[in-house]
């Protein structure tokens, strides 16, 4: 009855003091917890320490790999599935339940992963959803390689998708997605973020190990034609009937909008500064 689930969750995290005991409260059944450290200077350590949690400092040289294929390549994983958590991810008894049976199924390689979203405090029930194929085995798993040639800081895979050999099933249990830090911090994030992809999209031709799923293609088509922060808000926010969340929904749209217009000017930038 008390035997443990043989996952290996593996967080990623820096400064997350705010988050991570919320989320390693609810990793109790695993029969393994990782805690992938990026030299915090609050009590994230100490918390994971506190949880019995394997705590180890990633320190990130500017190439590749970043922190999640970095902790597949060097860390001896106790488990063949790995679920990949952030610090403000959080699972319910029922995704444990799920990912507990469907992962002893041999014809799976890995599983996409749904999320309920909360932004501002408020869960939002409609709107666009939210999902990353954040649970695999190790063996049939990577994440995609992106020669960033030290234009970023940031030293996890955030926009990478896993590239994956075999068969992908659905969990349909959702993990909840909710975020303890500040708006300051949302927005700060997304600007990141935002860089991030302008110099992914401005790059991207060169890059001879292309491998986009879909939703990369679609989203980079809307970005590269402009019209992608007005299709996002029409979409989001009437046709997925956003405005039936409220102001929070609202702003959540404006956000997200705004973000593929953070993008599109800083392309602009960079293509000026190449000329």
């Amino acid at each position: 009855m008390n035997k443990k689930i043989d996952i290996s969750v593996v967080i990623s995290v820096k400064n997350e003091e705010l988050n991570i005991l919320k989320c390693l409260q609810r990793l109790n059944r695993f029969s393994e917890i990782i805690v992938v450290d990026s030299s915090s200077t609050d009590r994230t350590p100490e918390i994971a320490k506190s949880f019995g949690a394997r705590l180890i400092n990633f320190k990130w040289n500017g190439k590749f790999p970043k922190k999640r294929n970095w902790t597949l390549e060097n860390v001896d994983i106790k488990n063949e599935w790995v679920l990949f958590l952030d610090a403000d991810e959080f699972l319910t008894q029922e995704f444990i339940n799920e990912i507990s049976h469907k992962t002893k199924d041999d014809i799976y390689s890995g599983f996409t992963i749904n999320f309920e979203n909360y932004f501002m405090d408020k869960k939002l029930n409609f709107g666009s959803s939210f999902k990353k194929n954040a649970l695999f085995k190790k063996s049939k798993g990577r994440y995609e390689k992106i020669d960033e040639d030290m234009w970023s800081h940031l030293d996890m895979e955030v926009h990478e998708h896993p590239i994956i050999d075999g068969k992908i099933g659905v969990i349909k249990s959702k993990i909840i997605h909710k975020d303890f830090k500040t708006l300051e911090h949302y927005i700060s994030k997304h600007n990141d973020y935002s860089s991030w992809e302008a110099h992914r999209i401005f790059t991207i031709k060169k890059d001879k190990n292309l491998n986009l799923n879909t939703t990369q293609k679609i989203k980079y088509f809307l970005i590269s034609t402009g019209i992608a922060p007005a299709v996002y808000f029409f979409v989001t926010y009437f046709l997925m009937l956003g405005f039936l969340d409220g102001k929070e929904g609202y702003y959540f749209a404006k956000y997200k909008s705004f973000y593929f217009f953070q993008i599109i000017t800083k392309i602009n930038e960079l293509k000026k500064d190449k000329n």
